[in-house]
């Protein structure tokens, strides 16, 4: 092997191209009001400078950008593309982003209340992908049956879920197996732009509903920086950052161990039932994020037994790697959208993107003026980023106007995850089934659509249920007993003050005018 060939560099210099965008993004956001006050995301600014140049580069050379002879050609000799490595990197960095944020350790503990809130944030998160997957799927019926797109499936929809909930990797995982399993031309990009357009969406609309409640005085903006001490950088009885082994490089051997032992497991499923083989590796993250549990737990167990002395894992690396891994994933996506492939989906694909912010933002306001009242504000920026683009953009909306994270949001952002996991896993399934023919989309439409109306029967389940519990209790008890006409009168002639609601963490509810 020479050195000097173009293949011993081609994957490190897209690598190089991607992280430079960042760099580039970062900059120009730094120097440019009107980019910073967007709050667009560095990595989706930086993934939108390159797909701008790769699609010039289409028009005018004939390939696009990443597919030149420096990145390794268009396939040629056997040699993947450029545009192939972007898919891969951002399907890879999808799984280690995951499995580094399953790997934190938590001892937090929370009371009842709290952790209803965390449920409740959790099941918030599952109907946002219900909701939006019914919104998706309804249109691509619609257009698959009457308009009649070439190359269109009936489930495309619900790529709007993929795409709009959770990010540019699971959006492309499930657009690829559209596209190679059941005929949807294009479906790995028309996936990407999804994503693509849930981040802009996200910004913009996240924007405008921060201005729009300061001019109505409905929230202030307070700078103060979140204190950081030694307990935010690692816990009590951690391994040394610099040893025989450096602190940093054994998280990245156990993230990369774990999602080694994941790729075993998914080989030989597949080897074993090879029809579900690209299904499967579309499970790569979530495979990884269940095998972080026993992970876990064997570390705990030889902690115990004191075989292992110090802590390994330090969250705060951990969150770096995700936090890395993430930004290379969203630039690496949008960057390998091919414009030309979607000329004939762009209606349908706005449309989409109109729907699904609408709907998003007018449930998730809706829910967090009843379940989150004491903080809506900051939930609602913090569920729709979230719901839009990824938990970082939720995270970077919720900084604008609650930067020292004084709400609980924050938190629920990051421990939904769980009761997330448990009710959205089986969406995941249902997604494999819709493309399988116009009916099979019909029906995942409908019990999309049933499963949203049940879950918010879970959600408001106090609302429902305990408060007609309570009337009832209430008017049985008002039936037993004799209330005399002077009583009546006195009782008339008293007014209770009621003070505006508080929750349990001290924060004054916010105004319902709006």
């Amino acid at each position: 092997m020479s050195f000097s060939s173009i293949g011993v560099w081609s994957v490190l210099m897209i690598v190089v191209v991607l992280l430079l965008s960042l760099l580039i993004g970062n900059v120009l956001r730094h120097f440019i009001p009107a980019l910073k006050k967007s709050l667009i995301p560095v990595s989706v600014l930086g993934g939108i400078l390159l797909l701008i140049v790769s699609t010039i580069t289409y028009y005018c050379a004939g390939d696009y950008f990443f597919n030149l002879g420096l990145f390794g050609g268009n396939g040629a000799d056997g040699q993947k593309s450029g545009m192939n490595v972007l898919e891969i990197i951002t399907y890879h960095c999808l799984g280690i982003g995951f499995i580094a944020t399953g790997m934190r350790s938590s001892k937090k503990k929370f009371s009842k209340k709290r952790a209803g809130e965390i449920f409740d944030s959790g099941v918030t998160t599952v109907n946002g992908y219900l909701i939006q997957a019914f919104i998706g799927l309804a249109v691509t019926l619609i257009a698959a049956c009457l308009i009649h797109t070439d190359g269109l499936i009936s489930a495309a929809g619900i790529l709007l879920a993929f795409g709009f909930g959770q990010g540019t990797g699971q959006a492309l995982n499930y657009g690829n197996i559209y596209e190679k399993e059941y005929g949807f031309a294009g479906g790995g990009n028309f996936g990407l732009t999804i994503a693509a357009l849930g981040f802009l969406v996200a910004c913009i609309v996240g924007v405008i509903y921060i201005n729009v409640m300061r001019r109505k005085g409905q929230i202030k903006i307070v700078e103060r920086e979140k204190e950081s001490s030694l307990a935010d950088y690692e816990d009590e009885n951690e391994i040394s950052v610099v040893s025989s082994m450096d602190k940093f490089t054994v998280q990245i051997a156990i993230v990369l161990a774990v999602y080694g032992a994941s790729f075993g497991i998914m080989y030989g499923l597949s080897a074993l039932i090879p029809s579900l083989a690209n299904t499967l590796f579309g499970f790569n993250f979530f495979i990884g994020v269940l095998l972080t549990i026993p992970a876990k737990a064997v570390l705990n167990k030889l902690y115990d037994k004191k075989i292992i002395k110090k802590q390994i894992v330090n969250n705060f690396m951990m969150d770096r790697i995700g936090g890395f891994a993430f930004d290379l994933m969203i630039v690496a996506g949008v960057a390998a959208i091919q414009i030309p492939l979607l000329a004939s989906y762009w209606g349908i694909l706005l449309i989409l993107a109109v729907l699904g912010a609408l709907v998003t933002v007018f449930y998730v306001n809706f829910v967090c003026k009843r379940k989150f009242g004491a903080y809506r504000h900051e939930q609602f920026l913090a569920f729709f980023g979230m719901l839009t683009g990824t938990a970082s953009t939720g995270m970077i909306l919720l900084r604008e106007i609650d930067g020292s994270y004084r709400t609980p949001a924050s938190e629920n952002l990051v421990y939904q995850s769980a009761p997330a996991m448990v009710f959205g896993f089986p969406l995941m399934f249902l997604a494999t089934y819709a493309p399988t023919s116009d009916l099979a989309a019909l029906i995942t439409c409908i019990i999309v659509g049933a499963a949203f109306i049940a879950l918010n029967l879970v959600l408001f389940r106090n609302e429902i249920f305990f408060r007609k519990r309570k009337l009832v209790a209430e008017g049985t008890q008002n039936d037993g007993v004799a209330v005399d006409a002077e009583g009546e009168d006195a009782a008339e002639g008293v007014t209770a003050e009621v003070p505006e609601s508080v929750s349990e963490n001290g924060f004054k509810q916010s105004g319902e005018e709006d």
